[in-house]
């Protein structure tokens, strides 16, 4: 109930205007949270001198977002440049050899990068899953690509492994895992359609063209194959109305977001101001819960970002990647998590849909997410702190799924069903909110630290009780309203698309 329904609009004005003033009130506080700590010792070596004519230092403690906007920023712009230029060419001269054009040029850049025995390293884990899928077999592909993925998050292999790559440099460890990691996922992906389709007989070089495809290779994000090959095996792809346009925009946003995400960080040290805890601990309340909000919310930005200049090349090669994920701000449920849509849409169609089914039986969904948070703590390398990550969100997404069944129970659906659909949405957003900012605790714990996770968990619930907690709870509630009524108007109007193409 109350999903398609709309309030009061001088009730989404005040929500509206409620939301505003305490991101602002929370936002001051980080400010002047940031220009008292700028000297403090313990910020010197990820608080540094920023652009001159800013006049402040800059946090740079994200070494990732430093290294690919300042040292690699060049090699970046030269290979992904080189890319379009090399696939405008072969579109232009030969169309019908465009993804063999695309694996070749691919393969070079990782041979100049890594070497040659890490391409060959990797070629090896290519045949492998390409022998295992001739078997047709779904769990025995299944099963060796987790082994292979496994091969590369835990030593002894790991370490034997990584010295495949040839000299030394910053990103080394990014890239070798990027590649790696990624490379095991798409190989994974051709086995186990090659099973699921026997007639269509993919070969090995239809597998190598998928996985040397440099724009996707080093972090994604991943494409299933059947989308993939779909996708490129068109001769003479055509673009959509506007479409051009559409890449040029993306573009100049990405750009703008980076320039964006810099002078941020010139005013504020959401990155550095949690590694301090006892200055952390020296913020009020609500620049506290604002700094654990705007570390998602950065990782979010990171993701977007990344993908975003990643998916603009990919968009000029005709292909449709995975978009960004979905905002922080406008996630309140476990089920819409995720900061990688590539990889979610992977776990959904070989491990979380494929044993959950319709996901509205307790037992079922219970395996499905067990499975997929296991694959998961592979995939980000298993330690301490990813087994708790996994642990808390698998729990949050089962959460959820008991929740609504309790909300189908006799006398609770009774309960809701005598209210109107107004306050029903009112009490659903509610519980949205604080699944909302259990999302935000969850997922903080692995993007941050767990104490500074302790810290804010302790001082929003229990010494800031009650004011604080119902404080941040109403703030976020506000926020929540905000986003459904924008989810409202979204179905609205897909409902009026799809009938004006039904009557057409």
């Amino acid at each position: 109930m109350g999903i398609r329904t709309t309030l009061p609009t001088t009730e989404l004005g005040l929500y509206s205007l409620v939301l505003s003033g305490a991101l602002a009130y929370a936002g001051r506080g980080l400010l002047e949270a940031s220009q008292d700590g700028a000297h403090r010792k313990a910020f010197r070596e990820s608080v540094r001198p920023g652009w001159e004519y800013i006049g402040r230092k800059m946090d740079v403690a994200d070494f990732e977002w430093v290294m690919w906007f300042t040292s690699f920023r060049n090699i970046i712009v030269f290979a992904l440049s080189g890319h379009v230029l090399f696939a405008k060419l072969c579109t232009m001269v030969a169309p019908q050899l465009r993804s063999w054009m695309y694996a070749v040029y691919g393969a070079l850049a990782v041979l100049g990068t890594m070497g040659p025995w890490y391409l060959l390293l990797l070629f090896g884990h290519c045949v492998s899953l390409y022998v295992a899928s001739l078997l047709g077999q779904p769990w025995l592909c299944l099963g060796l690509g987790l082994v292979s993925l496994a091969s590369f998050k835990l030593d002894p292999l790991i370490s034997w492994q990584s010295g495949f790559v040839t000299g030394t440099f910053d990103l080394q460890e990014v890239l070798f895992h990027g590649g790696s990691g990624f490379t095991v996922l798409r190989c994974t992906s051709f086995a186990l359609e090659s099973c699921a389709h026997p007639d269509r007989r993919y070969s090995l070089a239809d597998l190598l063209k998928y996985n040397f495809y440099l724009p996707f290779f080093f972090f994604g994000p991943i494409m299933t194959f059947d989308r993939f090959h779909a996708q490129m095996s068109q001769v003479e792809p055509v673009r959509q109305e506007g479409e051009l346009w559409r890449i040029r925009a993306q573009a100049g946003l990405s750009v703008v977001t980076i320039i964006a995400v810099d002078i941020f960080f010139h005013f504020f040290y959401i990155l550095t101001i949690p590694s301090d805890l006892k200055f952390a601990n020296r913020l009020p309340d609500s620049a506290l819960a604002g700094l654990a909000y705007s570390n998602l919310v950065y990782d979010w930005v990171k993701a977007a970002v990344l993908f975003g200049v990643v998916n603009t090349v990919a968009r000029l090669d005709h292909l449709d990647p995975p978009q960004p994920p979905k905002c922080i701000t406008a996630l309140y449920v476990f089920a819409e998590t995720h900061f990688d849509r590539g990889i979610n849409d992977w776990l959904c169609k070989y491990v979380y849909d494929h044993i959950g089914g319709e996901h509205s039986e307790v037992i079922p969904e219970l395996g499905a997410t067990v499975a997929t948070f296991a694959i998961t703590t592979l995939w980000l390398g298993p330690c301490d702190i990813v087994y708790l990550w996994s642990f808390l969100n698998c729990f949050g997404l089962n959460f959820e799924l008991w929740v609504q069944k309790l909300a189908e129970w006799g006398p609770l659906a009774q309960i809701e069903a005598s209210m109107s659909e107004q306050m029903s949405r009112r009490v659903r957003a509610l519980f949205g909110a604080m699944n909302f900012w259990a999302i935000i605790m969850y997922n903080l714990v692995s993007l941050n630290s767990l104490e500074f996770t302790e810290l804010v968990a302790r001082r929003l619930l229990l010494t800031g009780f009650p004011q604080t907690t119902l404080a941040v709870l109403f703030v976020t509630y506000c926020g929540v309203q905000l986003v459904k009524e924008r989810e409202r108007t979204m179905a609205l109007e897909e409902d009026q698309k799809q009938d004006k193409e039904k009557r057409e």
